[in-house]
């Protein structure tokens, strides 16, 4: 009888580590980066202050048809963006999803490349330094490629940038 107790917590042990393994496994397949897989996790055992600011932009309606050129309109948006991101200190990170329809000039590939940086230095004139802003290509969260908008759009996540110590 005292044998048969003995064994007991090796039975538990393993049952905790199969769970663990279990866990760690649906969060790696879950696709999300780890800072939102952290940040859901966090909300889900309690309130959590977040810093953080989400937007999902169209290209359209920052950029000329078919051109990595800002309109006037996209100008003003990224430039209140990078105000509020530099006054605040956040780090910005600028992906884009989705694809637009090729232009005379530029490919697929290369008119969301030439839009991504065209506004990261939109934000740059608004003041964010370059060490602000951090630049994802072809968003590698939508690991298929397909995504559910139409479209080329800019996601612009903003959060707090811890101070360095250099």
């Amino acid at each position: 009888m005292t044998a048969l107790r003995r064994g007991r917590w090796a039975l538990s042990f393993a049952d905790l580590c199969l769970l663990l393994l279990g866990f760690f496994v649906l969060l790696n397949a879950s696709g999300n980066s780890a800072e939102e897989a952290a940040l859901q996790l966090s909300r889900y055992f309690g309130p959590v202050k977040d810093d953080s600011a989400f937007q999902s932009i169209p290209a359209s309606r920052l950029f000329q048809r078919g051109e990595a050129m800002l309109t006037p309109a996209g100008r003003a948006q990224l430039h209140r963006i990078g105000a509020e991101a530099h006054r605040k200190q956040r780090l910005v990170r600028i992906a884009s999803v989705g694809e637009d329809k090729a232009g005379r000039r530029f490919d697929r590939w290369e008119l969301a490349a030439a839009r991504l940086a065209a506004a990261a230095r939109g934000l740059q004139e608004a003041g964010l330094p370059e060490t602000h802003i951090e630049l994802r290509g072809l968003d590698e969260a939508q690991r298929g490629g397909t995504t559910s908008v139409a479209g080329q759009q800019l996601v612009i996540w903003q959060k707090h940038r811890p101070l360095s110590r250099d």
